[in-house]
């Protein structure tokens, strides 16, 4: 196995001993180098849950013992537009959880590991009664499904949509928008997952 040792605590930096870590098609793309612009040696993973075990003296948002969960982004600039609102997914100077270089200049390393050290925030609490295993699609596929909604003001129920594929990102697009209350059709190529969306997942209607 690849071994290699983490960055000393910083002031806000969180060390989180990592419980699950969920498999995005990101980790595969980025692990056989789909992308063209992977570095080796990787580790990836990007929907970490864990246990906090250490913390930085200026860390006020987490303590140790809490369970935690780090997404894809790590680092930021801070003084930018996006990041000042709060948006650093489009800060120019982001710095992903893996395959990037941290601002120490050592490289990023992901959640397919025993632990991560993370600064305090993008660290994000997970809820007690959430198990910790279901805790991890959230982080990306979650993430992704519902900041649009949330964003573009289409979280109010009674709203009807359609979601193009049940694959990884679809089934959670089902889950969170049938939790908000909307009216949900699932658009297929087959009728392959009808049960599945409209038994399992509770879409109202089925689309091929």
């Amino acid at each position: 196995p690849y071994t290699y040792t983490v960055r000393n605590t910083g002031p806000e930096d969180v060390v989180v001993k990592v419980l699950y870590c969920g498999i995005c098609h990101t980790d595969i793309h980025q692990a056989k180098n789909h992308l063209g612009a992977s570095k080796y040696p990787m580790v990836p993973g990007h929907e970490v849950v864990g246990e906090v075990v250490e913390v930085g003296p200026e860390v006020s948002k987490h303590r140790v013992g809490d369970v935690v969960g780090v997404g894809v982004i790590v680092g930021c600039c801070r003084e930018c537009r996006p990041c000042k609102a709060n948006v650093e997914q489009y800060c120019n100077k982001r710095i992903w959880s893996y395959n990037d270089v941290y601002t120490d200049g050592r490289p990023t390393q992901g959640g397919f590991a025993s632990t991560i050290v993370v600064d305090q925030k993008f660290v994000v609490p997970i809820p007690a009664d959430l198990a910790p295993e279901q805790a991890a699609p959230l982080l990306c596929a979650g993430v992704t499904v519902y900041s649009p909604l949330k964003h573009f003001g289409l979280t109010a129920p009674g709203l009807r949509g359609g979601i193009l594929g049940l694959g990884g990102v679809g089934h959670m697009g089902v889950k969170v928008a049938k939790a908000m209350g909307h009216h949900v059709t699932v658009i297929s190529s087959s009728s392959r997952k009808r049960a599945e969306a409209m038994d399992e997942l509770g879409a109202d209607a089925y689309l091929v």
